[in-house]
């Protein structure tokens, strides 16, 4: 006698084979499920809009008519802006040695972090503290959102915000590359790109 387990993994098999071999195939959409009958296996709760081969098609029952739709929202990615992706670049860096000089990918000084951070991101800010102090668009400090950089005694230092009160930076040659509470360090300005 055969248990329902193995009936169930059997089918389960069948239909797992059918979509691999291209019998079957899955189209992005809604995830609404519509039940699909494959005669000799079983009944199974598909997504909407799958698309079933011609030869597969005729095996198939009908599809039921008068069947309520319901409207899907449409689902958006997330969107990240360019100073959240620099953050997180930044971000990735936590523990890589500061070296004078040096803008990655492997150690860093500040304003060397934060260029290479906002390349990963796509885009190009100044090499310098100082130049990254005075490019960009001015924020106020309690306005800060992730990946503004933040300048540091009169612009000789810089970090990304990264939320919470806190910065990612390249601090000095006797530390990596770490985070630290903003109020840390006597605050200059801040700049958005």
């Amino acid at each position: 006698m055969v248990s329902n387990n193995s009936k169930r993994t059997a089918r389960r098999a069948l239909v797992a084979g059918a979509i691999a071999l291209g019998a079957v195939t899955l189209s992005a959409g809604p995830a609404m499920a519509e039940p699909i009958n494959i005669p000799g296996v079983g009944t199974f709760d598909l997504p909407a809009g799958v698309t079933v081969p011609p030869e597969v098609a005729q095996l198939l029952p009908p599809a039921p008519e008068n069947v309520p739709t319901t409207p899907v929202a449409s689902f958006a990615a997330p969107y990240s802006s360019v100073g959240q992706r620099a953050a997180d670049a930044a971000q990735s860096k936590i523990g890589a040695p500061y070296v004078y000089g040096a803008a990655g990918p492997n150690s860093f000084d500040c304003s060397g972090l934060v260029q290479w951070a906002f390349k990963q991101a796509g885009l190009d800010v100044p090499r310098t503290s100082y130049e990254q102090a005075s490019a960009g668009t001015p924020v106020d400090i309690n306005a800060l959102a992730p990946g503004d950089v933040v300048s540091f005694y009169g612009g000789s230092h810089t970090g990304i915000y990264i939320g919470g009160g806190n910065i990612v930076h390249a601090s000095t040659s006797s530390q990596p590359v770490k985070i630290a509470p903003l109020n840390s360090m006597p605050v200059d300005g801040a700049r958005r790109f």
